[in-house]
């Protein structure tokens, strides 16, 4: 069943653990969310982005809803932009959307992110917004100090907006990392025993488990992710079709699993979806929500 994020984080909050955040942008990458989600028994935040199939992404997610009815999930809206995109995802049925102002000086954020907050409310939808700001993994050193989140200002922006959920900038970012991720736990917490709401780490990929773990247990309660899922599920198609191996375990089952099928347009999406899948559940399992639904 599609839920509100809010109802699963505080969940999260009050239980100690995280819940994986997985970008999803076509039936096959929908499915396996799905399908981790009630394999590992745990709640999911589906996400997508308003520039890739969005009222595609949200009416497949509420058929995949209707298939596995036993599956807890959110349908999010990750970074939405301009006004009427948010809109757009509050009318086909996003339960909950985030609003990026994240680049904007802290008096326009908190306006434009209220606004949404007001519209988001009156219909039960829940709201995530970005304080700091999250760059790419190619500019690291160049953003990585620049973007991150003012202590001073996270009670106050909370309290302003009525925001449900924060996304904070402590060292992580967006893509593949060029460098060595560096994180600010001690800034992490400091945030979390000043803010109520429960907190959003993005730019989850390649920041390391451990790295992962310490941060739910400094306070983050959702992490986004999708390189780290994309990426092999991208090589293990193009092995499926060229018939070749791959020395990742995830990627040789999946090969090992579809190796008497075809190689054609239809078979080579299920061999990626089928990676996407267990990379999930990895973080699923990680990140302490397995049972959790």
């Amino acid at each position: 069943m599609l839920v509100t994020m809010d109802s699963i984080l505080r969940a999260a909050q009050k239980g100690g653990y995280g819940v994986a955040a997985p970008d999803a942008y076509n039936s096959s990458s929908v499915r396996a969310c799905f399908e981790a989600a009630v394999n590992c028994k745990a709640p999911l935040i589906l996400s997508c982005l308003g520039t890739t199939n969005m009222e595609e992404t949200g009416e497949m997610a509420k058929f995949y809803a209707k298939k596995y009815p036993e599956a807890v999930v959110a349908l999010h809206l990750d970074h939405g932009g301009a006004f009427d995109e948010i809109m757009r995802a509050l009318r086909c049925g996003y339960t909950s959307v985030m609003i990026d102002r994240s680049k904007l000086i802290f008096e326009e954020n908190v306006r434009e992110v209220k606004e949404v907050v007001k519209i988001a409310h009156a219909i039960g939808v829940t709201v995530e917004a970005e304080l700091g700001h999250v760059g790419t993994g190619t500019e690291y050193a160049e953003t990585r100090d620049s973007g991150l989140t003012h202590l001073d200002e996270a009670k106050a922006f909370v309290e302003q907006t009525g925001v449900d959920a924060l996304a904070v900038a402590v060292g992580t970012s967006h893509g593949v990392y060029k460098g060595t991720p560096r994180l600010g736990f001690d800034l992490l917490r400091e945030i979390a025993a000043q803010v109520e709401v429960p907190l959003v780490l993005h730019g989850g990929s390649g920041t390391g488990d451990e790295n992962l773990k310490k941060c739910i247990a400094c306070g983050i309660q959702k992490i986004n992710l999708f390189t780290d899922m994309a990426n092999p599920a991208g090589e293990a198609m193009a092995c499926f079709m060229r018939g070749e191996t791959s020395e990742d375990s995830d990627i040789a089952a999946a090969l090992e699993l579809y190796a008497d099928k075809k190689k054609n347009f239809y078979v080579a999406p299920l061999v990626g979806a089928e990676v996407y899948r267990r990379k999930l559940e990895h973080y699923i399992r990680l990140f302490g929500s397995e049972g959790k639904a």
